[in-house]
């Protein structure tokens, strides 16, 4: 049995559960919550290595993948979930080898939130801060426990805080994104009165007064006045959310709204993200390269392309060869499913992407690796190794990078 294990089936990391292994598989998990059961499984993942479709041996294949990558014009580089942020560093150094692009899983769901954090600032708090000082929580647009099972226990209605008897809850719906269920306020908003909504909550809070009001906006005053009434205010969002009908100055409505909020109170934005140590790709990315996703190394020194969706290069920007490093599963885009690109895939079940030229299967962080993750409030935990399996993605990753720098070494000229 062991103890305080990481889980990174979402954004919370919860790092407190008990894993109980039997005969080389998770037997057993506690406490309960569907994402971790989901993420761990038993513990079992494919060990396949393949080159065009057949099977191979380690070396074989980090060659074959070299050959590939080298000789490509325009490579791009994805950094993929349920990777140890050792292994994000070397997929970075193996970007910065090919001259490559390189850029996470979450870059066109988070974008939004980074980008506006770069012009106005930031306003936020670890989970620890928000779980022992938040007397007041604002869910704006999210009910954490559909994504995020554990968010409240632990953090947001935790009982166990230190500076905190008791909690008062707002809950925002804005269409069909519901807020959760009891709350001492809860509004409504149609889609298109969001922005409305977070600028009349600002003005109230500034002391202006709005006028008459159509009777939807109205709940705005009050929400307001209710903030007004905290010490610790957190408010939570989705930072990954996407879907038709929700408006892209909702993060930016939010962080404005935070950011006023530390005048009269103190306030913090908690922005939900989803798992697989994909904030660690974002960190690992911004103290090697010092930007956070879209980071480019065609002219030999990183390059920021912030405005340019991260998987749609793969389409439009002439790409000729994919690394995929980390699990294929829950990229979703017409160049992967098709194999229209000349694809090297390693992580955890690699051998699962149809039509890749290379595939190297390894184990999943936090189940096979040890290392360190990252939660969604970017403090790094450390990764536990549950059970064997033959190959490791940073030491997997390192033999390519290797491979590579010696084919350029030997390169004329």
């Amino acid at each position: 049995m062991l103890q305080s294990v990481t889980c990174l089936g979402c954004g919370c990391g919860c790092d407190d559960l008990t894993v109980r292994v039997r005969d080389g598989r998770i037997a057993e998990l506690s406490p309960p919550c569907p994402v971790a059961r989901q993420w761990f499984g038993d513990g079992s993942v494919p060990r396949e290595i393949r080159t065009d479709g057949q099977s191979t041996t380690v070396e074989q294949a980090v060659e074959a993948a070299a050959a590939l990558l080298s000789g490509a014009e325009h490579p791009v580089v994805i950094i993929a979930p349920d990777l140890t942020t050792r292994a994000q560093c070397i997929a970075i150094a193996v970007a910065d080898a090919l001259r490559a692009e390189v850029d996470g899983t979450t870059s066109d769901s988070a974008a939004a939130g980074m980008l506006v954090a770069q012009r106005r600032g930031r306003a936020a708090a670890s989970l620890g801060e928000i779980k022992n000082r938040a007397d007041m929580v604002l869910f704006w647009a999210v009910d954490p426990r559909e994504r995020y099972p554990r968010y409240l226990e632990r953090y947001a209605a935790a009982e166990s805080a230190t500076h905190v008897r008791s909690r008062r809850f707002v809950s925002v719906s804005v269409g069909d994104d519901r807020g959760p269920e009891p709350a001492e306020l809860a509004a409504q908003f149609a889609p298109g009165e969001e922005v409305d909504a977070l600028a009349i909550i600002q003005a109230t809070l500034r002391g202006r007064r709005p006028g008459e009001l159509p009777p939807r906006l109205q709940p705005a005053v009050a929400i307001a006045e209710r903030l007004l009434q905290g010490k610790y205010i957190a408010v939570v969002h989705d930072a990954e959310a996407l879907g038709a009908g929700r408006d892209p100055q909702r993060v930016e409505g939010l962080l404005a709204l935070t950011q006023l909020l530390n005048g009269p109170t103190r306030a913090a934005l908690s922005s939900l993200r989803a798992g697989g140590n994909r904030s660690g790709a974002e960190a690992a990315l911004t103290w090697q390269t010092g930007y956070p996703m879209r980071v480019s190394f065609r002219e030999g020194h990183p390059h920021y392309h912030a405005g340019r969706a991260g998987l749609e290069r793969l389409g439009s920007d002439g790409a000729d060869a994919l690394l995929v490093a980390g699990s294929v599963a829950p990229l979703d885009h017409p160049a992967l499913a098709l194999g229209r690109i000349p694809a090297v895939v390693i992580g955890p079940r690699a051998s699962a992407m149809a039509g890749a030229r290379v595939a190297i299967d390894t184990g999943v962080a936090g189940i096979h690796e040890a290392g360190t993750g990252y939660r969604m409030d970017e403090v790094p935990l450390p990764l536990t190794s549950l059970l064997e399996h033959p190959r490791g993605a940073a030491a997997t990753l390192g033999l390519l990078l290797s491979v590579l720098r010696r084919r350029a070494e030997a390169k004329p000229g």
